[in-house]
């Protein structure tokens, strides 16, 4: 539909009333980068005054909030709301509550696949064909991504070309696009210089103009047209409708929720790294020094947040990070990948590009090995990181990276709640054991199927504090168990189903429990060099 000129520069009500009631809305940001808080902040006060824009569905790829009150979690309001597709809900735990408790519709799609829609509904295909997600709880076989009982409809289905399974997507018109970047033009042309992601703004821009719908870009200044450095125009003007100026930057328009601004989180420079903090001796070092054990020099990588993040800790202690490239799902290739509310986005990275064209690159198989959290295993080998009772969290990029990197490898705790271990003279030993079994007979919702893993003929580690699996045709089977722990006591008692046990089941090298340097640079050296031979 033909729009006409109009000035595309307004004031915070002019964007909010441009939000029809009923519409499909999506927005943009990874967990605290790229939000646009001001908007959010004003939807959420102007809904209170005058209950509109009501009866929205929400669509987003990746989680947007502080896992309390800010980003996508102010919308939480009752009526506001009515639907969500999204890919993570442990950051927006207010609407995350509210369709755990029925009151609204919630879909959890991988956060891969959502960022490519974007681009299929700008290019008005009715369906995004992918093999993610098959064998998981957005397979149609098992729930098709419905989070609760009052979910309506289907997006997902799934058929066969030749022999093969594939899942597809049916996409959606969306009504409006709610965004952010750093500076706009008088026209609307949008750079995100100062912003360390770039998402996929320019997907969810084009899918909500070419819908017919409206965009609106949170900035925090505008300048004359023609100022902004073409290349830099992430957004061209032509897609854009409204620009609004953030008001109380510091407030609204941070870098992210953690960080005022970093110039090397944008690329602006590049700033000489701190040496990297070594992990405190506990089961958490203990964990990602195993895990270390299967870098090689050269290796693209992915970390998860939480303890996989401690792998990139070691690998800098053992003087390996040079050797590797970490990337981020949301986009950022090189670099250290920052932690916590900056998480997604990475000091000196050697290029950002967009989270839909990151996840071509990771289901493809580009993705040499990865790091993911262990929460709840069972017998088949089967994940869940996502849904644990009340508790939603959503499976992020988890699916996408798991199904398609070359090597696999979870990492985390053999139990959880007050565990308590003590390592002397090179040995574990449990002082408290962990309230809670993480290695259960069946999983409540399956983020990573074991099978389908499997068949594909990739290699699938399972690494704890006390020992290491592997998956096999069966399930899981034991394959190292750390010095001064007790098969039965200490493993096969805290596991609601026996594994197999490997013939060749071996100790976890001792230095992994020796508070000193493992000199690991020189144990892949030779590992490679005995492959070699």
């Amino acid at each position: 539909m033909f729009k006409p000129v109009h000035n595309k520069i307004v004031d915070i009500e002019t964007v909010i009333r441009a939000i029809p009631d009923g519409a499909t809305v999506a927005t943009g940001g990874f967990v605290s980068t790229a939000i646009p808080e001001y908007i959010y902040t004003e939807i959420a006060k102007h809904y209170d005054k005058h209950k509109s824009p009501k009866n929205l569905t929400l669509v987003y790829a990746a989680g947007q909030g502080d896992g309390k009150e800010r980003g996508l979690n102010h919308l939480a309001k009752d009526g506001l709301v009515t639907k969500i597709i999204g890919g993570h809900y442990g950051l927006v735990p207010k609407l995350g509550k509210k369709v755990i408790d029925n009151e609204i519709e919630g879909f959890n799609l991988p956060q891969g696949v959502i960022s490519q829609m974007f681009r299929d509904i700008a290019a008005k295909k009715p369906l995004l064909i992918s093999k993610v997600g098959l064998g998981t709880f957005v397979d149609p076989d098992f729930g098709g991504g419905k989070l609760n009982s009052r979910t309506q409809g289907e997006i997902v289905s799934k058929f066969k070309v030749g022999d093969d399974d594939y899942l597809s997507y049916k996409t959606f018109p969306i009504h409006v696009a709610i965004l952010r970047g750093s500076m706009a033009d008088t026209a609307g042309n949008v750079s995100l210089r100062r912003e360390a992601l770039t998402t996929e703004s320019l997907a969810i821009a084009t899918a909500a103009h070419n819908s017919g719908g409206v965009v609106i870009v949170q900035v925090e200044r505008v300048v004359q047209r023609g100022t902004i450095n073409p290349r830099e125009v992430i957004i061209p003007g032509i897609l854009v409708d409204y620009i609004v100026v953030a008001e109380d930057p510091d407030e609204h328009h941070s870098q992210t929720f953690a960080t005022k601004y970093n110039p090397s989180f944008s690329g602006e420079a590049r700033v000489p790294l701190a040496a990297i903090k070594p992990l405190s001796f506990d089961e958490r070092k203990v964990i990602a020094r195993r895990a270390a054990f299967e870098l090689r020099p050269g290796q693209v990588v992915n970390l998860g947040i939480g303890m996989p993040e401690g792998v990139s800790k070691v690998a800098a202690e053992e003087g390996l990070l040079d050797t590797l490239t970490l990337t981020t799902e949301p986009g950022a290739v090189g670099g250290v990948p920052a932690g916590g509310m900056d998480f997604g986005a990475a000091d000196n990275p050697d290029a950002v590009i967009d989270q839909p064209s990151q996840f071509d690159f990771y289901d493809g198989g580009g993705l040499d090995i990865t790091f993911l959290g262990l929460a709840q295993v069972d017998k088949f080998g089967n994940l869940n990181v996502s849904k644990f009772g009340p508790k939603l969290a959503g499976a992020g990029g988890f699916i996408n990276i798991s199904q398609n990197a070359k090597k696999v490898v979870f990492v985390g705790t053999f139990t959880a709640v007050k565990l308590q271990i003590e390592i002397t003279d090179g040995k574990l030993h449990i002082v408290n054991e962990g309230l809670q079994i993480k290695f259960i007979d069946e999983v409540e919702h399956k983020t990573f199927s074991g099978a389908v893993s499997y068949k594909s003929g990739r290699e699938i580690l399972y690494v704890t504090e006390r020992c290491v699996f592997k998956l096999v045709a069966d399930g899981l089977e034991l394959i190292e168990i750390a010095p001064g722990i007790d098969l039965e006591k200490d493993v096969l008692a805290h596991m609601a189903f026996k594994p197999s046990i490997s013939k060749n089941l071996k100790l976890m090298d001792e230095a992994i429990f020796k508070d000193e340097k493992m000199r690991l640079a020189r144990k892949i050296k030779e590992f490679n060099e005995l492959l070699d031979y």
